[in-house]
Order: C-alpha cells, then sequence, then structure tokens
C-alpha cells in the first residue's frame, strides 16, 4: 500500500529521532536514573495539583453555580471613561438589565441555529466534546499558541459567566470541570436558554431578546429563520460581523454558513436555507439616546485602542473602566474655542476644526477636538486628529532638526535665498516673488522662507528627513522617498496632527519621545486592576537639537518680520505654522516645555479656504489654548544643555571690527560644528543667551510669506504685522487654580 506524500514528508521527519546512536541513548539513561528522584518528585507535585484544582474551583464557584441568575453573570457591564480626576465623561454600552425571557419565547429556528453552527452534539454531550477539546489541542500545539477551544454551548455559558476571557490552559481545564457540573445540575434546556439570555451579540446587546431590539427593533419572538441565522452567525466575532458597524456583506456570510449547517443537521430544508439567503433584511438604525457631550472622539479613540488590545466582549462583558488622560474642563474650552473659530471662518469657506493638546514629558493626551462639532451630522463625525493631511511648512522643523543632528547646517548658516532650478525641473518661488539674498538658517525657518528650506532637504537628502520624522514617531510617510521628493519638507506627505504635535513634544521634552497614551489605569467591573500605565521614554535626538529647534522656533524676534505678535503669547512659546496649497490646510503647532498644543482648520473634502493660513485661522485657537491651559502655572524656559557651544558671530564676515562690535550676536551650535573664529564681543559686559538670540530685528528686511514652489503642494503664509486685524476670540482666562 502506497502511502499519501504528505505522510511520506511526516515519516523522514520523524525517523531520524528513531535512530539516535547507542551512545545518545546510553546517555539518557544515565540522566534519567541521575534525577529520577526529581523527575517522580516534580511528577507527584504536578499531579496533586491537577487534582485539587477542580475540587478547589468547584468549592470557590459553588454559590455562582446555585441558580441561574448567577449563572448568567448578570452584573454590571459596559465600558466607563473618566477623566484624569477620575469623573465619568463618556460610556459605551451603558449598563442596562438584560431582558431575560424564557426559551418557550425564542424562536425554534434561534435554537437550532445556535446548535448546527456551534454544538451539534449539544442534546448527547456531557457538557463537554472530548473529540473537540482533542481537535483544539492538536491546532494549540501546532500554532504553539491557543487558537482554538474545543467549546460546547456549555463551555461557553461557564466560561462568559464565570471564567475570565484570557486564553490559558488553566482556565481551560476549569472550564471542563465546571461545564461537567453544570451539565450535571441543569436540563439541556435550561442551559441552551441561559446561554442564550447572556451571550453577547455586539451592539452592546448581551442576550436575544436585546440583540433582537437593537438589530431589528423587534421582540426575540419575532424573529424569522433569516434574522436568527443572522444573529447567531454575529457570535464568532460580533464586533467584527455586526451589519450596523459594518459591511453587511460579512453578516450574510455568516448567515449564509449557519443557514448550511442546519440544511446539514436536517432543521431545515435547502429551499427554506435558499429563501432565508434572499430574504431582505429591514436593521433597527435608530441610535440609543446620546447622554455623552464631551469628547466624544477622544472616547471612541479611546474604546478602539481597548477593542484592539483586549477584544470587544472582554471589554463589554467585564465591565472596564478606564482612567484617561483627559482634562475634561480643558476639553470643555477647547471644544468651546475650536467652535467658535470655525464659526467665524464660515464666511472665509472653513467648515471644521481640530485641536490636540499633550503633556510632552509623559505623552498623555490631555485634549482631543476631533472636529468642531460631533452634532453636525455631515462633517462632525470625522475625527481630524487623527486623519492624514498635509501639515504644509509645520513640517520644516523636522527636516531642520535632521540636518542640525547630521551636522549637515547650524543655525548660523547662511543660505542663498535666490531664483534656483532643483533637479532641472524644480524652480519653486517665494509666494511675493521676491528673494532676500543671504539668510541664516535660524531667519529661514523662524520666517518660514521656502527656498532654503528645499535646499537643507536637497543636502541632507529625503530619506534621512524620512527617517527623522519616523525617530519623532510620524508613522504616515513610510521610507519611499520616491514619493515625495524635495515638495516633502513643504508639507507634500500627509501625516496625522495627533503624530505631528507629539513629534514637536519630542523637541519640547529634550528630545525624548513618548508614545502618545490615552490610558492611566483600568480596572474591571470587580475592581481588579486589568493595566496601568507604564510609559517608555526613549532618547531619539540630542537634546542640544532639541533645543536649537526650540530656540529658533521660540525666537519672537526673528520671525517678527513676517508674523509681527501673531504667534507671541505672555511666556517662551515655540511655534510653527503650516499652510497647504490654496489654503486647503492651516495649521498652527507650538510649546512650552510642560505643554504641546496643535491645531488644524480647514474642510474635511479638502476644498479650499478663502486666504485663511495657518497664522489666521489655527494661529488665534492655539493662542487662546495656550494662554488658558497655561494660565496661574510656572513659567519655564528652554534649558540650554550644558554640551551646547555658544558663540558669537557675525551676519556678514566683511564688517570692520568697528561695525562687529554693534552687529554681533549670539547663537547655538552642536559640539563641534561652532565656527573656529568668532565675531569681536561687544564692549560691553555680554548677557546670557536666551532662547530668543538671534539676529536684530533691525538686521532683517520687511518681507511677505510663504513661499511658493511651482509644483504640489504649495505652501503660503500672508504677511502678519503687529497690527493685522485678527478674528476676535474668546480668551476669556479660567480662575487661578
Amino acid at each position: 500500500m502506497k502511502l499519501p506524500d504528505k505522510f511520506k514528508v511526516l515519516q523522514r521527519k520523524i525517523k531520524p529521532l528513531f535512530q539516535k546512536s547507542s551512545y545518545t541513548k546510553v546517555h539518557s539513561l544515565r540522566l534519567l536514573k541521575a534525577h529520577k528522584k526529581k523527575i517522580l518528585f516534580a511528577s507527584l507535585g504536578i499531579i496533586v495539583i491537577l487534582a485539587l484544582i477542580p475540587p478547589v474551583t468547584l468549592l470557590y464557584f459553588a454559590h455562582d453555580l446555585s441558580d441561574k441568575e448567577h449563572l448568567m453573570n448578570r452584573q454590571k457591564t459596559g465600558l466607563s471613561l473618566l477623566d484624569q480626576d477620575g469623573k465619568e465623561f463618556f460610556a459605551f454600552n451603558k449598563p442596562k438589565d438584560v431582558t431575560y425571557i424564557p426559551i418557550t419565547q425564542m424562536p425554534k429556528f434561534a435554537q437550532q441555529a445556535v446548535i448546527a453552527s456551534e454544538d451539534k452534539n449539544f442534546y448527547t454531550n456531557p457538557g463537554v466534546s472530548l473529540r473537540g477539546i482533542a481537535r483544539a489541542f492538536i491546532a494549540n500545539i501546532t500554532e504553539g499558541k491557543i487558537v482554538q477551544g474545543g467549546s460546547t454551548i456549555t463551555q461557553e455559558l461557564v466560561k462568559n459567566a464565570l471564567l475570565s476571557s484570557s486564553r490559558n490552559y488553566l482556565r481551560k481545564y476549569q472550564e471542563i470541570f465546571l461545564a461537567y457540573e453544570v451539565n450535571r445540575r441543569y436540563s439541556k434546556e435550561d442551559t441552551l436558554e441561559m446561554y442564550l439570555n447572556s451571550v453577547y451579540f455586539g451592539e452592546g446587546a448581551f442576550g436575544i431578546e436585546n440583540a433582537a431590539t437593537a438589530y431589528f427593533g423587534i421582540h426575540a419572538k419575532e424573529l424569522d429563520l433569516a434574522q436568527s441565522a443572522l444573529l447567531i452567525g454575529l457570535l464568532p466575532a460580533p464586533s467584527a460581523y455586526s451589519p450596523l458597524s459594518n459591511d453587511p456583506e460579512r453578516a450574510f456570510r455568516q448567515q449564509g454558513i449557519v443557514l448550511d449547517e442546519m440544511v446539514k443537521e436536517k432543521y431545515i430544508t435547502r429551499d427554506e436555507a435558499d429563501l432565508a439567503k434572499q430574504e431582505s433584511l429591514s436593521y433597527n438604525l435608530t441610535p440609543e439616546e446620546q447622554h455623552n457631550t464631551i469628547a466624544p472622539h477622544f472616547a471612541i479613540f479611546v474604546k478602539d485602542q481597548l477593542v484592539k488590545k483586549y477584544g470587544e466582549e472582554r471589554v463589554i462583558r467585564d465591565g472596564f473602566r478606564v482612567k484617561t488622560t483627559l482634562n475634561s474642563k480643558w476639553q470643555q474650552y477647547a471644544e468651546k474655542i475650536v467652535k467658535n473659530q470655525v464659526l467665524r471662518l464660515q464666511y472665509n469657506k472653513a467648515s471644521n476644526g481640530s485641536a490636540i493638546a499633550i503633556d510632552p514629558k509623559t505623552g498623555n493626551i490631555e485634549v482631543m477636538v476631533g472636529s468642531y462639532d460631533w452634532n453636525d451630522e455631515k462633517i462632525g463625525k470625522l475625527n481630524i486628529a487623527i486623519s492624514p493631511r498635509q501639515p504644509g511648512s509645520s513640517f520644516k522643523p523636522i527636516i531642520y532638526a535632521d540636518a542640525i543632528a547630521d551636522r549637515v547646517i547650524t543655525a548660523a548658516t547662511m543660505l542663498d535665498d535666490k531664483e534656483t532650478m532643483f533637479g532641472g525641473t524644480y524652480k519653486p518661488q517665494n509666494y511675493d516673488k521676491r528673494y532676500r539674498g543671504p539668510v541664516t538658517a535660524r531667519r529661514a525657518l523662524a520666517n518660514s522662507l521656502n527656498i532654503p528650506a528645499i535646499k537643507i532637504l536637497n543636502m541632507s537628502g529625503v530619506p534621512s528627513g524620512l527617517d527623522m520624522a519616523k525617530r519623532l514617531g510620524i508613522t504616515t510617510l513610510g521610507t519611499d522617498a520616491g514619493k515625495y521628493g524635495l515638495s516633502l519638507v513643504l508639507g507634500s506627505g500627509e501625516v496625522k496632527l495627533l503624530e505631528l504635535t507629539n513629534a514637536y513634544a519630542v523637541f519640547a521634552d529634550r528630545g525624548i519621545y513618548h508614545q502618545p497614551n490615552t490610558v492611566l489605569e483600568i480596572h474591571d467591573k470587580y475592581n481588579k486592576a486589568i493595566e496601568v500605565s507604564q510609559t517608555k521614554p526613549k532618547q531619539v535626538i540630542e537634546d542640544d537639537v532639541a533645543f536649537i529647534i526650540s530656540s529658533i522656533l521660540s525666537d519672537n524676534k526673528a520671525r517678527a518680520e513676517v508674523f509681527g505678535g501673531a504667534l507671541t503669547i505672555s511666556r517662551p512659546a515655540a511655534v510653527k505654522t503650516g499652510t497647504t496649497d490654496s489654503y486647503r490646510d492651516a495649521l498652527t503647532v507650538g510649546y512650552t516645555p510642560n505643554l504641546v498644543v496643535g491645531v488644524w482648520v480647514g474642510n474635511n473634502d479638502n476644498t479650499p479656504m478663502d486666504n485663511i493660513a495657518g497664522s489666521l485661522g489655527a494661529a488665534p485657537i492655539w493662542r487662546s489654548l495656550m494662554e488658558n491651559f497655561l494660565y496661574g502655572t510656572r513659567i519655564e524656559s528652554f534649558v540650554k544643555p550644558g554640551s551646547t557651544v555658544v558663540k558669537t558671530i557675525c551676519p556678514d564676515k566683511k564688517l570692520t571690527d568697528k561695525d562687529a562690535l554693534a552687529s554681533g550676536y549670539k547663537e547655538y551650535f552642536l559640539h563641534g560644528t561652532e565656527p573656529s573664529k568668532e565675531c569681536l564681543a561687544p564692549s560691553t559686559t555680554p548677557k546670557t543667551p536666551s532662547t530668543s538670540s538671534g539676529p536684530s530685528s533691525e538686521d532683517l528686511r520687511p518681507t511677505t510669506n510663504e513661499p511658493k514652489p511651482t509644483q504640489e503642494p504649495i505652501t503660503t503664509e500672508p504677511t502678519i504685522s503687529p497690527t493685522s486685524v485678527l478674528p476676535s476670540i474668546d480668551i476669556t482666562l479660567f480662575p487661578t487654580p
């Protein structure tokens, strides 16, 4: 008899195991004899433990097994989100009564469907299926982890009611003995009744009565064959198959599988199954009454993270109570300010806005305004804070940081702002089609000049810029430099406001990256700790590099020629604006050592606004949030690292000594990049350099901003002077803490 090929392969793998040398066999026997007692005691210990687990488990759960009410685990469920002070601000699937119905009110179709698809031998097995357990054991050994459970309906009831949803062999061992006990105490009808009254169907619905109402707006007894099969088909993965939250076709495929199984088990005929598959179902699309009014986008963002990590059923059934990083007071204020500003800008064709606030020392997200108004059914449901958009010039600091870190430039490097052709085809222009001649890197970044920025990226390379963005936590750009070219520095790649804001947090925290965090701690409905947040900070750039970027972005004097006082607040703050082609996106991102705020204004559909740049659309929101969130707190400055070198330099090396005395200014350098010679120091006692050190305003010629290349994307920033009229905005301060 010939063996199939797959058995031949298996034979070849096993054969060497039986062909060991005599030495190996003798050596193994000696080892067994030498450790005979240890092996014996270990084996006895395992046997004792395995023998004790069943009675201890049964004793522990004796009260819960006493009646149906306890066994169905009808205790508090749902997901509750608390702010950082421990006050609930949002809840999903809020704990509500599970409507219990007797099995006589459950349609036969639903009973038959669940048996056919989940436990064909339900009426004859002793609560467990040895064949199913063996099959699952082999699959788990093959995969190296638990991927199947081989559970019966009785085991599923026990798991849902009494045990944790974690997958491990101890829990499985307990599950088997508890299932035997349930099968001994209760009839099959009672077991099926409890299961269908307690199993999770998704959309917050526990039990078939709640599921019938949630999905179809009817009572369980009114379910027909098609509806029953669809609901039972959801059970393997309710959150993935729900036709209300996902593609209904996935639910129909599951329905088809259940109907086919019912045909195999002869509960229905093939004609009945085909008619059910063709039936057009009407869903209950009436949403639950909404009681949650604060931070809905943040709440959904947190829930999605929890479901991804723990699974929806565990999150809801175990009644997770999650203490989040949200500052409710700040959130309410931010929602108000964003909404007011967007409403003011509607005449300029702006319809939406978003804001993020992060603690740079922890990565904790304290504010997330996903849209200007959640209740706007047309555009309010999109969370712009986590939606990729072009950042415009707000991306430039990342490229400058990369070039400084790689010693390609310094803050004092002179860059020629003149008409330039790159690669023979790319000829960018400044917004006003004027050129400023030689400018320092400090002046170029502070005033957001395009041509110097493109020259810097041309020197350091697009791959290097993408690598820096990745190190700072930006995940949307990838590593394919060919997708971007030199326009990357002008914001041609799409990034998320959350990730861009957190990248600036690296500058704020001296080059240390913190993963954006939303959760402080999690407890279940029994107050058992599930998770406590543990941050893992990582130094991703040198503290000197972070300080120099902060020094430039907080240099009010250096940026005054373009922005005037539009970006100045009552304390040292680093800030950068960004505006994309045709005013499609307006951004402002800025920070102090203890707070980072990012703001976006624009339209969900990417349509242009009417001359709304970052300094006009987003900056007023940014200023208001920064001033109010920081009101009454200690003023912190950016601290110069001890390794950072300070030198007095001259804007023009040809200056006479006399001119140098008046023109020299102090600049910061990475060690080893400082000039070998420095300008003559002024005769007066030199002052310690501050974060605003840089070229004096007298050395700078007034000009307009912002550079505008001839290819996509085009960034624009109009000139803002101290007397420019900005949109009025409410900046009522919080009471002093």
